[in-house]
């Protein structure tokens, strides 16, 4: 990779996932992702057995893209996607669920290396064109399955055994609910009087209304997607069923303003 002047980095191999990370001028970028996807398709040939090969097989890439820039590879009506596709040869998918905590998505390009470094050059040109929104917080690849979470002094804890292990991306996510999603919690009414109660343990319950177009993405396929949010946020949440005569579907989250602040920040980003 010295060829292409452009810094490489691996992420820890602990895992069965690794993110390559590369940075640098443009050009060096294309340089970086050739040599790669070149690479690749040698040591995919290499490992089919014997004979020669009448068509060979499609090199794939799975990119890590903020949520908020997926729009503009998309496009409108998905022109832009269709003109990548069309442009370059290759085959380019944008995954519809973020990345396990984490803001980002999956963009699987596949071809032949030529049609995936053009490829490339497109997409880092829409993504130069049209700066990520807001904060990213960065897919991590974790080897561990997902573990309970609690919130204490504005810090976000995973239970493993008998110890609670701080979470950075966690408090990050939750920091940054709580800079977006402030609410006023159905059961604690203005009153003149303080009860001396720490208000960040406090259980309250607070509702929201979901368009009935919009709820499949946020349950998910059996489930999956609202299961994640409450194993992610620690709250408890509850999804009515449609009313007669209404468009939206009311979600009722339960849990201490930590939870209810990082569910709802989770929900809105679904």
């Amino acid at each position: 990779m010295f060829q292409s002047g452009a810094r490489i980095n691996i992420s820890d191999g602990n895992s069965p996932e690794r993110i390559v990370t590369v940075t640098g001028p443009t050009e060096s970028i294309f340089m970086a992702f050739a040599l790669m996807t070149r690479k690749l398709e040698e040591d995919m040939l290499g490992t089919l057995s014997g004979g020669a090969l009448v068509n060979k097989p499609p090199v794939t890439l799975r990119l890590v893209v903020p949520a908020s820039q997926c729009g503009s590879l998309i496009g409108k009506s998905g022109n832009k996607i269709k003109e990548l596709r069309e442009t370059t040869g290759a085959t380019v998918q944008v995954a519809g669920d973020l990345l396990p905590n984490s803001t980002e998505r999956a963009v699987t390009i596949s071809g032949a290396p030529d049609a995936i470094v053009q490829c490339m050059r497109q997409i880092c040109i829409v993504m130069l064109e049209s700066p990520p929104k807001g904060a990213t917080i960065p897919y991590r690849p974790k080897t561990t399955p997902s573990a309970p979470v609690i919130f204490a002094g504005g810090q976000a804890y995973t239970i493993q055994g008998n110890y609670a292990i701080p979470n950075p991306d966690l408090t990050k996510l939750h920091q940054l609910a709580m800079q977006h999603t402030p609410y006023t919690p159905m059961n604690q009414a203005a009153s003149g009087f303080n009860t001396g109660a720490d208000a960040s343990n406090q259980i309250s319950t607070h509702e929201i209304s979901i368009p009935n177009d919009l709820i499949g993405s946020i349950i998910g396929k059996q489930g999956s997607k609202i299961n994640e949010i409450r194993q992610m946020s620690g709250a408890q949440i509850k999804i009515g069923g449609p009313t007669e005569g209404s468009t939206d579907r009311q979600v009722t989250i339960t849990g201490s303003p930590a939870n209810i602040s990082l569910a709802q920040y989770l929900i809105n980003a679904r």
